[in-house]
């Protein structure tokens, strides 16, 4: 099991100086990969009763911008949004921006999506709320086809292409996975998907879910082990005593990969993330 970091982007600011020590700290730690996660815009509540959520004071760093960044001070971590808000999106510049940081990192993309929650975001961006779901199988396939071919013609019910194509191409069909536990999410991942991004504990539960992702895998015709999983421990949520046997219990349902989420443990200072990550990632190895 690949052991990665969540990017603290909640906690870190936006001291470039900041992301960096703290990007270079978690490769010289050990870890695999990095998880960032995507907002483009946060909602003011003061006239939003009832708002959950993030806000307009949650700090979000652009992901795809800030793994240019990490791409060119990093030699070995794999970058992965966890997740990318996909359908708020434009399917050919999602397609154009992962293509190029796939090509500056070396093929180190790993493309996490899922269709958000944030109806603000989606009015700001243009793109219909409630349409979200069906989009995105539509916006994977177009995905897919821009990375393959130089050329291609595409013509769906949200997006349509006409013998155009990407340069630079990527050289490799990027890893889509995806997030989420709904039903369809589930059934998507095993008709479509490269893997699963939960963020629930080993239980019962999540043991039943990856049984319907394996069903629909098979359905289509699919090697259900092929499917990776990415399961999360938030530090914060879990007694310290119990992080070891969090990981162990994802191992033991074949989990491929395991982020580890420093947000929200009282930490006072940014660099304060990445000390916790260096002593505790020989705790779940």
């Amino acid at each position: 099991m690949k052991i990665g970091a969540v990017f603290p982007q909640l906690e870190i600011g936006a001291d470039p100086r900041v992301v960096r020590e703290w990007t270079t700290s978690v490769e010289a730690a050990g870890y695999n990969h990095v998880v960032a996660y995507d907002h483009v815009l946060g909602a003011d509540p003061t006239n939003r009763p009832g708002w959950t959520g993030y806000t307009d004071k949650s700090l979000f760093h652009e992901v795809f911008v800030l793994f240019g960044y990490m791409a060119a001070i990093t030699t070995e971590l794999e970058l992965v949004t966890g997740v990318l808000v996909l359908p708020q999106r434009q399917t050919a510049l999602v397609a154009k921006q992962a293509a190029e940081i796939d090509v500056l990192s070396g093929g180190r993309l790993r493309l996490g999506v899922g269709i958000g929650w944030n109806h603000v975001e989606y009015d700001a961006l243009g793109v219909p709320f409630e349409k979200r779901g069906a989009r995105l199988t539509q916006q994977v396939e177009l995905l897919r086809k821009l990375w393959a071919e130089p050329v291609i013609s595409y013509d769906g019910t949200f997006d349509r292409v006409e013998e155009a194509g990407l340069n630079p191409l990527p050289g490799r069909e990027i890893p889509i996975w995806f997030g989420g536990g709904a039903d369809a999410v589930l059934r998507r991942t095993g008709r479509i998907g490269d893997g699963w991004m939960p963020t629930s504990p080993p239980d019962d539960k999540a043991r039943a879910q990856l049984e319907t992702i394996r069903e629909a895998a098979a359905q289509a015709g699919r090697d259900p082990a092929a499917i990776g999983i990415e399961a999360r421990l938030t530090l914060g949520a879990v007694p310290e005593q119990d992080w070891r046997a969090f990981a162990d219990g994802w191992r033991d349902l074949g989990a491929t990969h395991f982020g580890v989420n420093t947000m929200n443990m009282g930490l006072s200072k940014p660099e304060d993330h990445a000390e916790v990550l260096r002593e505790v990632l020989p705790k779940l190895s």
